[in-house]
């Protein structure tokens, strides 16, 4: 039997460092937008929940939550925030009757079923296909998942994929990956293709290049290469798309994820203007003896904000689509 979610049904997206609240009062309806909160403004997600309810128009009877994390059950310590979240322990607080909690890339892997076509742009040209399908993308961390459908329903695969380690495939790579700084002992995917992996992916290049790096955060990375497109950080976000492009060609090659990548994350989205979409897919399809295979896997990047929380709306109007393991993850 599917799981039920009264309504209105309370959505969030945590991240490590936002969280997103909406609320679907009905199914079927516009989202209610509430606060775009800092995750580390509340002690736990209890009291960001409490602090969001002055934002909506109604009480919510069941909430379904995604965390940026390994879920365990009903649990999840965050990979890259100080939350540890108990969905049972959040149904008590909150005085709910039904809750779900979901990896990040889990829910925007389930997202994809419906996902309109409009929230999201090819990057290269449109290519449609049948099978798994690929999420992936660099926010806090580097977040990858697979959807597959089975006997009609829609399922995901979540993954620490991010944590696996990446290295460089070239000279000047090589000599970049000499200059990273920390973290200690492997130099993983989500090391540099991730938020503050695009600092760390900066300083390295320039350290490369004998240069001294400034003292930048992500943000300023970013508006610096929108100020000076020939510049230093520039390229460094060029070098970035490139990198993502590689290492989504290896994850797609690894699930064989024939209906697509789709790539997701509040990075990329940011640093359109640096992307050399025949690069990108030359990157991408760079992987011999399976060229041909590459070249049919579309590339596609989600443009649409919050657009998790309409396919967790999705999940609570019609959660028979979907295959939930009721028994482990259900908090009532």
């Amino acid at each position: 039997m599917a799981m039920k979610f009264p309504f209105p049904v309370l959505l969030s997206d945590i991240g490590g460092t936002n969280v997103r609240f909406a609320l679907a009062k009905a199914p079927g309806l516009a989202l209610e937008h509430g606060p775009h909160m800092k995750t580390s403004d509340h002690p736990s997600l209890e009291a960001a929940i409490e602090a969001s309810r002055a934002f909506f128009s109604a009480t919510p009877h069941s909430m379904i939550a995604c965390a940026a994390g390994p879920i365990d059950g009903r649990k999840v310590k965050m990979t890259n925030a100080a939350w540890s979240i108990d969905g049972a322990t959040v149904a008590a607080a909150a005085k709910l009757d039904q809750g779900l909690l979901l990896n990040d890339f889990e829910a925007q892997a389930l997202s994809l079923a419906a996902l309109p076509a409009a929230a999201t742009q090819w990057i290269g040209d449109p290519r449609e296909g049948t099978g798994p399908q690929l999420v992936l993308g660099p926010g806090t961390g580097l977040g990858v998942s697979l959807l597959l459908k089975i006997d009609q329903k829609f399922v995901a695969l979540p993954s620490e994929a991010g944590h696996v380690e990446f290295g460089a495939t070239n000279l000047e790579e090589a000599s970049i990956w000499s200059k990273i700084t920390g973290p200690p002992f492997r130099t993983t995917a989500e090391a540099l293709l991730s938020g503050p992996g695009l600092v760390r992916l900066h300083f390295a290049r320039l350290a490369a290049l004998g240069k001294e790096p400034p003292s930048l955060d992500e943000v300023s990375v970013v508006a610096q290469a929108h100020a000076h497109p020939q510049g230093e950080e520039a390229a460094t976000l060029r070098l970035f798309w490139n990198l993502i492009a590689r290492f989504a060609g290896d994850m797609a090659l690894a699930f064989l994820a024939k209906g697509g990548v789709t790539f997701a994350g509040g990075v990329l989205p940011k640093i359109t203007a640096f992307l050399d979409e025949t690069e990108f897919r030359k990157h991408f399809e760079n992987k011999a003896p399976y060229v041909a295979l590459m070249q049919k896997i579309g590339t596609r990047l989600i443009i649409a904000p919050d657009s998790v929380l309409d396919g967790m709306a999705a999940i609570a109007a019609s959660p028979e689509r979907y295959a939930l393991d009721e028994e482990r993850r259900a908090w009532c």
